[in-house]
């Protein structure tokens, strides 16, 4: 395995459909709820990857302030 490949392979690069898909887990094994602020994740993403996360909250009009439930609306909604 040469350097590139294995930095590579330990490297993760935070979308913000990763960041979603994180906080729903936090949300359902209820770590965080859907009312606090999208800071509030910052404490379980690596902190090299939080300055991308926050570019990446700011380009699609999200602040830090938000709630998390604004970053993870569902877009489907099931019947009753």
């Amino acid at each position: 395995m040469t350097v590139a490949t294995a930095y590579h392979s330990i490297s993760h690069s935070y979308s913000l459909e990763t960041l979603k898909d994180e906080a729903r887990q936090l949300i359902e094994t209820g770590v965080v709820s859907r009312q606090q602020s999208i800071y509030t994740l910052c404490k379980y993403i690596p902190v090299r990857e939080w300055v991308t996360i926050e570019c990446e909250l700011e380009r699609c009009d999200y602040l830090l302030r938000d709630p998390i439930g604004d970053l993870v609306s569902y877009d489907s909604w099931e019947s009753d």
